[in-house]
């Protein structure tokens, strides 16, 4: 009886495993997507200081605290956080002062597209509404 288990157990893992390399072909097919979708490593330029807002546009709680901080790691100087009004399923980049290259350098922190929404009142460069399709990048683990 017990025999038979374990050719049943080695009969399904054969079958699973047949089936991950018949359906993925080699690991290479499956890595390879991952390392596209990896964000370049933007950086704000040296000597130059972009005000950015970040609101978020999910019901998703601490997603404007987390880009925040990504953001500000990369050198861009986040002003002020919130909660947007209107949910959004892509993110979207903002230029707030006609300065579409340093729009477009945060979109590429997000993989967003940037609009052009000029406001002189709000003294920012850029708005980046955070949607649902961003995912915060994992958090470092301190022991």
């Amino acid at each position: 009886m017990k025999i038979g288990r374990w050719i049943l157990l080695a009969a399904v893992v054969a079958g699973g495993g047949y089936y991950a390399w018949h359906r993925f072909g080699s690991i290479k097919t499956v890595i390879e997507p991952i390392k596209r979708s990896r964000v370049p490593d933007v950086t704000a330029p040296d000597g130059v200081r972009i005000k950015v807002e970040v609101l978020n546009a999910t019901a998703t709680k601490g997603l404007a605290r987390r880009a925040t901080t990504y953001l500000r790691d990369r050198g861009f100087d986040v002003v002020e956080t919130g909660t947007s009004t209107k949910q959004l399923s892509k993110t979207v980049v903002l230029d707030r002062s006609n300065h579409a290259e340093w729009a477009r350098l945060v979109a590429l922190v997000f993989g967003a597209e940037v609009q052009e929404k000029p406001d002189s009142l709000k003294f920012l460069d850029v708005t980046v509404l955070v949607g649902a399709d961003w995912r915060p990048p994992a958090l470092p683990f301190y022991p």
